[in-house]
């Protein structure tokens, strides 16, 4: 159900990735350390995840239903509570208007009304409240094939059960690994999702990686370490091991 891209996409993919990774949470993008970087604090997550929450992934931007978007763009934590950046906008640009929230939080992103239901160190899920943004995330794509670009927003930021489960099926089952290779290996799946790694520092023990969709950078993980839960397409993962060559992420959800 997935697929590795053959060179001359991959390229043009890490490319993608590269170009957007740069500004896309402000912070130069996945540079390769040059120290251990502190490891999170936690707690993994604080709150609840309810269904019609949407997902938006840590370092990666969500474009909302009925325009606009929202970036998860920083996170602390304290050992007992998290709060996480919100940064207005799909993708990063200069003067965005930015907001630290917590859980049970009203705010607004974008000129979308939201309840933060949950904060992790991998995603906040955001729960709309308007009944107009709660249906616009569970309808239908016009189809179900990946265009490519913005075409694929119906795919890459929803709630609809058909997207899901479709995306569902595009990784190995639960138990079961991804290994992502380094050095322009990246991965494509049914519903227009491509994973790449950008490094990895076998001496201070972590990596870097991430996923485009809809032509967005939609999660960039940095600095993660074995044993970090991660997210793509709405299926969690645990970073099980870091090698030089790969990440291999053991799925984690049903």
């Amino acid at each position: 159900m997935f697929r590795r891209i053959g060179s001359r996409t991959a390229v043009g993919v890490a490319a993608l990735l590269a170009l957007a990774g740069c500004g896309s949470s402000g912070d130069g993008g996945h540079e390769q350390p040059t120290a251990a970087p502190a490891a999170d604090k936690g707690p993994a997550c604080v709150g609840r995840a309810p269904a019609d929450g949407l997902h938006v992934l840590r370092g990666g931007g969500f474009r909302l239903p009925g325009g606009g978007g929202v970036q998860y763009a920083a996170a602390d934590a304290d050992g007992t509570s998290r709060t996480a950046v919100l940064r207005d906008g799909a993708k990063y640009q200069a003067g965005q208007r930015q907001q630290t929230v917590r859980t049970g939080q009203r705010i607004r992103a974008a000129g979308h009304a939201f309840t933060v239901s949950q904060i992790c160190s991998y995603r906040v899920v955001l729960e709309p409240t308007d009944a107009k943004d709660k249906a616009a995330a569970v309808a239908a794509p016009p189809s179900m094939k990946p265009a490519g670009g913005e075409a694929d927003n119906g795919l890459c930021f929803t709630n609809n059960p058909s997207v899901l489960a479709a995306a569902s099926k595009g990784f190995p089952p639960r138990g079961q690994t991804l290994s992502v290779l380094r050095n322009g290996g990246v991965w494509s799946f049914p519903t227009g999702l491509s994973i790449r790694v950008s490094y990895i520092d076998t001496d201070t023990g972590v990596a870097g990686f991430g996923g485009v969709c809809a032509a967005l950078p939609v999660a960039q993980y940095k600095d993660a370490r074995v044993g970090d839960p991660v997210e793509f397409a709405g299926v969690r993962f645990t970073v099980s091991e870091l090698t030089e060559k790969a990440v291999r992420l053991t799925r984690t959800s049903a």
